[in-house]
């Protein structure tokens, strides 16, 4: 046999010169196939997890007011939870056509803004909370100091920061957002009395101290306070301009896990008023940055739970009498 025959014999990988076949990987086949079974299992059983979550775990967001609107009125109408139906039944004349909420930014004007600010800027000089959640009522001198609560009509220097002006504002705004209440829910005006507690709100990002700092757990007003029937906000302040964080949310269920959280982003002379009933669970998100001002007035249906307007004697230590 010649040299160049066992060469091309070489070459070829045979001893007959036939071409060899290539070698295949058919024999590792079998295991990557089933370890591409596994994987495509695996994403399978992921996303039908992750599409059940979605379909029965939902939380949708929806924007019932935002700062940059300037509202004329924006309503939501619900079913009254039965509890607070039950109970408002007994009140002839505020009786809601439907319970709900509603947001306007044309019940309240910017001065009248301007003169309720500079009061609870001016009444918040005299204490805060330690804990970033402060308050100040008015009615009956309460105000936030450190983890405590001292009275405001105690301190004599603070009796200057209550003008005619300031007050005559106060019982005015009052009185407008107490009308709107009525036409907005198609009650008597005359059968909502004022109630305790209703105060002046100052939010910041401090660490909470007490469970009075705790501002942002989900609540039902009338709860909470008894004899609410109708709650009412004023913001003085402007959300994403003064503050951030801090929207007021109202968390609606459909079903045992879908719900929906529905904000209010808070807008200087903005007014939002709501049945106080388990149909408008909420709550506040922390504030992130700034302050956040506002004032709480609640109505109740109630006459034995009414209280008067603040009538302040400039003269006197014994705080404010009631008319």
């Amino acid at each position: 046999m010649s040299e160049s025959s066992v060469r091309q014999r070489k070459k070829t990988g045979t001893s007959d010169g036939k071409p060899r076949k290539a070698k295949t990987t058919q024999q590792s086949l079998p295991g990557v196939n089933q370890q591409n079974k596994m994987w495509a299992r695996l994403v399978l059983i992921v996303g039908i997890a992750v599409v059940v979550y979605f379909t029965t775990f939902r939380t949708r967001e929806k924007k019932f007011a935002t700062q940059r609107e300037t509202l004329e009125l924006r309503t939501q109408k619900l079913d009254c939870s039965k509890l607070y139906f039950e109970e408002i039944a007994k009140y002839a004349g505020c009786i809601p056509a439907d319970c709900g909420r509603f947001v306007s930014d044309k019940v309240v004007g910017p001065a009248e803004v301007d003169v309720l600010l500079n009061l609870a800027k001016s009444g918040f000089r005299f204490g805060r909370s330690s804990g970033g959640a402060s308050i100040l009522d008015l009615h009956s001198g309460a105000l936030s100091k450190d983890t405590q609560f001292i009275n405001i009509y105690k301190i004599p220097e603070a009796k200057a920061i209550f003008s005619a002006e300031h007050i005559n504002t106060y019982k005015h705004v009052k009185d407008k957002i107490q009308l709107a209440v009525a036409e907005n829910f198609k009650i008597n005006k005359d059968a909502l009395f004022l109630t305790h507690p209703t105060f002046f709100s100052r939010l910041t990002n401090e660490t909470a101290k007490t469970i009075h700092d705790e501002y942002w757990h989900p609540h039902v007003d009338k709860e909470t306070y008894n004899s609410f029937h109708y709650t009412t906000l004023l913001y003085l302040t402007d959300f994403g301009k003064d503050f951030t964080g801090g929207r007021f949310v109202f968390i609606d269920s459909a079903g045992k896990h879908n719900k929906t959280n529905v904000y209010i982003e808070p807008k200087r002379g903005r007014v939002s008023g709501f049945t106080s009933g388990a149909e408008n669970l909420h709550h506040v998100e922390q504030v992130s940055a700034g302050v956040r001002y506002a004032i709480t007035i609640s109505f109740t249906c109630n006459q034995e739970h009414a209280m008067g307007d603040p009538k302040f004697s400039l003269d006197e230590d014994d705080g404010p009498e009631l008319m």
